[in-house]
This record gives C-alpha cells, structure tokens and sequence, in this order.
C-alpha cells in the first residue's frame, strides 16, 4: 500500500511517500517545506513527489499526518489538505502525535517522557507506556520549562509509597537540541533523537494503519495542546 505522509507542524515542514506491507514500511522519499509558505507550496509539491516515482493520487492508500503540538497556522494548512485529498479519494487517515513519535523513536519500552519546545518558556511534554510498537499516552500537557525541570529532578517525596512519574525508570527524550542541551545543562538524562519529518511520520503512521487506528477526514482534528490566544483572551474576559 501507498501511504502519504505530511508535517506542517513547524516553521519547516516536510512531506513523505511510503510503500508499507505486513511487515514493515519503506520510506520512499522524504521533500522538505521550506519559508513556511506551506498553502502554496503543500499541494503542488505532493502532486510532484508523486509524479516523479510514477504515481497519481489515485495510487494512495492511506493517509498519514502530523496533527500536532505545534504552528496553528501550519497545522491547520497540513491537516486541511490532508482532509481534502483523502475525502476526494474515500482513504483513511492516521494522525500522528509529534510527541508520541518521539516516544516511539527512542525504541525503547517502559515509561517514556517526550518534550518538546513551545515557545514562550513552555514545553510540550507527553508521557507514554511503551510495549513493543504501541505507545499508550497517559498525559500531554504545556507546562513552563522550569516546571518541568523541576518535576524531572523531583525525587520520591518523604512518605510516598510511588516513585514520581518522572523518575526511577522513566526515559526522558526529545528531538530538540537547544532543549536537550538546556537539560543536560541542569543535570538530566536525556535521549536526543534527529529532528521528527515526514518520515517519521510515516512509519508510525503506517502502524496505526496497521492497528485500525485512523479516523475519517470529518474526525480529524489538530492536537495543539496550547489553547490559541483567542481561545485564552476569551477566557479571561467571562
């Protein structure tokens, strides 16, 4: 099967094409978005990756697209175009967390913490149980980045009869190296892995393909996890 992959969720994007079987999925190319300008560029572009390896949008199987953290703008422009395509060609979606795809690129099982930067001193942080190749989200939140580094260095407090989540055998890792070095630098442990792209979004899309965990173009929906800053001036006026 034919699966195509988009990631708007950032400043530069990338979009993806790959064959998955049974048993695995080959990423057939990855074309990086550059400039932002992802309304002009999103459409035209997959429409020349395919047409450079032979294909037309008809051949497409599956969906696969990165639904969130991140830009508003970017992702609501990845995820439109993706709605539109598979609507038109009645193929299912998988959306993919960009936290859960960096638990799930550790490669490593047991509790797993994912971070992300957000911008304005915040961090996106999701916390996973990982068993083989599924990741179960127990918790995605923003969350100041002192905060967070506070919570990872927290040790088991006086009394408790439970380790902090973010300690004993949990793994921290992001595919930020700014943040990584910030926490190292206050004296963490962290698994850095190379920037998430469409790829990445493929294949682990191509797993939820696999698992039946796709939802329609109507059902899909951008996981921003920060609300916009209409949604919090809205808040605070009531």
């Amino acid at each position: 099967m034919l699966l195509l992959a988009a990631d708007t969720s950032g400043r530069s994007g990338s979009i993806a094409l790959a064959r998955g079987d049974a048993g695995s999925c080959e990423v057939i190319e990855v074309v990086p978005l550059t400039g932002g300008t992802f309304s002009a560029q999103l459409v035209p572009q997959i429409a020349a990756l395919l047409a450079a390896h032979g294909f037309t949008k008809h051949d497409i199987g599956a969906f696969a697209v990165a639904s969130g953290p991140g830009s508003f703008t970017g992702l609501r422009i990845g995820l439109a175009a993706i709605k539109a395509l598979a609507e038109i060609l009645q193929k299912p979606i998988a959306a993919v967390s960009l936290l859960e795809a960096v638990a799930v690129g550790t490669g490593l099982q047991g509790s797993v913490v994912a971070f992300l930067e957000a911008g304005r001193g915040e961090v996106y942080c999701g916390e996973y149980d990982m068993s083989g190749n599924s990741a179960q989200v127990r918790t995605e939140r923003l969350i100041k980045r002192e905060d967070f580094f506070a919570e990872a260095q927290q040790e088991q407090l006086p009394g408790s009869q439970t380790r902090n989540a973010w300690t004993g055998e949990t793994t921290l890792a992001t595919s930020d190296q700014s943040l990584a070095q910030a926490a190292q630098a206050v004296g963490l442990s962290v698994s850095v892995l190379e920037a998430i792209d469409a790829g990445a979004i493929a294949r682990l899309g191509w797993r939820k393909v696999q698992a039946g965990e796709t939802v329609s173009p109507e059902e899909l929906e951008a996981n921003y996890i920060r609300r916009t800053d209409a949604e919090i001036l809205a808040r605070v006026s009531c």
